[in-house]
């Protein structure tokens, strides 16, 4: 299996310049492969977040290396960061984060058109990836207009709009009734599944963790052989 994200002897303290130094992540080895669903378990405190933010590359580790498809990603600066971002990575947090004034169809346009995607083929993708979950019939529907498990269907979509290698996503379904979150994760999985990129799901839900291919717990300070 071919590793899309490879994190290698990641380290991260907060407030180390100061008396309550706070070491989060300590020598953390963690690597995900095209078409796999790891899931990402761990307690409140634990490094969750920060791992999280380091692999999407929103924040830099004090030691160690991001790798995205071999290439290392660690020391980029912030406008290539951006653009790394935007062309390679997809994110969902457990609220969708939809731009109420605009359809579910134009939530996904638009992300495609900030990549330098024209209209026409950014439409075309958007109406392809809501029929794969199952939204053709609610493209011209603004998201008060949507189920909680319709909107994130439409933010899975959204983060998928660009192609992205790598799918970041943080407790996606934790605002779901307990069938909506499955029926929703089902989704998310066929999505993997069918585009072939890597995925890290951060989860309290033990019962979807298990359905991924691997879990990966933290501690607190976090040090992970995965």
């Amino acid at each position: 299996m071919n590793d899309v994200l490879r994190l290698e002897n990641i380290s991260k303290t907060y407030g180390k310049d100061g008396t309550a130094a706070v070491p989060v992540l300590k020598d953390l080895n963690l690597r995900v492969g095209a078409g796999e669903v790891v899931a990402l378990v761990a307690p409140s405190g634990a490094g969750k977040s920060t791992l999280l933010h380091i692999a999407g590359l929103l924040d830099t580790p004090d030691s160690g290396r991001v790798l995205l498809k071999g290439r290392d990603l660690t020391g980029l600066s912030d406008k290539l960061r951006t653009a790394a971002r935007r062309e390679e990575l997809g994110f969902v947090y457990q609220f969708h984060h939809l731009l109420p004034e605009f359809t579910a169809e134009e939530n996904i346009v638009l992300p495609q058109l900030a990549n330098g995607v024209s209209e026409k083929i950014s439409k075309e993708r958007a109406r392809d990836l809501l029929g794969r979950v199952g939204l053709t019939h609610r493209a011209d529907h603004r998201p008060a207009q949507l189920s909680g498990g319709e909107q994130q269907r439409v933010a899975f979509c959204r983060a998928l709009a660009n192609g992205p290698a790598l799918l970041l996503a943080d407790e996606p379904t934790g605002n779901l009734d307990p069938g909506t979150s499955d029926r929703v994760f089902d989704v998310l999985v066929s999505l993997v599944r069918e585009t072939g990129l890597a995925a890290l799901i951060a989860t309290h839900n033990l019962q979807l963790a298990e359905r991924m291919d691997r879990i990966i717990r933290l501690g607190e300070g976090a040090r992970a052989e995965m």
